[in-house]
């Protein structure tokens, strides 16, 4: 895997401390998408929902809040963005030996910090449109 865009799962202060691996190919999300009291977070949620649908069979890499790092294919993913990954390896193989036999994995949503995706695999304009749709004032999105 080349170069990634990452995008933000869970807490605006975390992206503070962990900077992306590759700044410049970053998608970039709107600072209300990862605020946890707006009451409109389950639309926000079913953005990621079926963004990460799409992505489903491409190869992204999951960084975890314990710091690990696995990448491999996406199986799948649900409504709470729990993510099942197949064809699975460890970036840091010296630091996790324990973690080198794991073929396929379910991860959690909650533990996950940042989904490192191909930059090629991310169709912009799909998202951005399905994010001013969801938030226009017209179709009652944000009022």
């Amino acid at each position: 895997m080349v170069s990634y865009c990452t995008i933000q799962c869970r807490n605006l202060r975390e992206q503070k401390k962990h900077k992306a691996p590759d700044i410049a190919s970053c998608l970039v999300l709107p600072p209300f998408a990862t605020c946890p009291t707006r009451p409109d977070n389950h639309i926000i949620s079913q953005l990621f929902f079926s963004f990460f649908k799409t992505l489903v069979g491409k190869e992204i890499a999951v960084e975890l809040k314990n710091d690990v790092v696995l990448t491999g294919t996406l199986h799948s993913v649900d409504q709470y963005l729990n993510i099942k990954l197949t064809n699975v390896s460890v970036v840091n193989q010296e630091k996790y030996p324990q973690l080198t036999a794991l073929k396929n994995c379910f991860i959690r949503g909650s533990v996950v910090r940042y989904v490192q995706i191909n930059p090629n695999d991310v169709d912009t304009e799909l998202l951005q449109d399905a994010t001013r749709k969801e938030f226009s004032p017209v179709t009652g999105g944000e009022k």
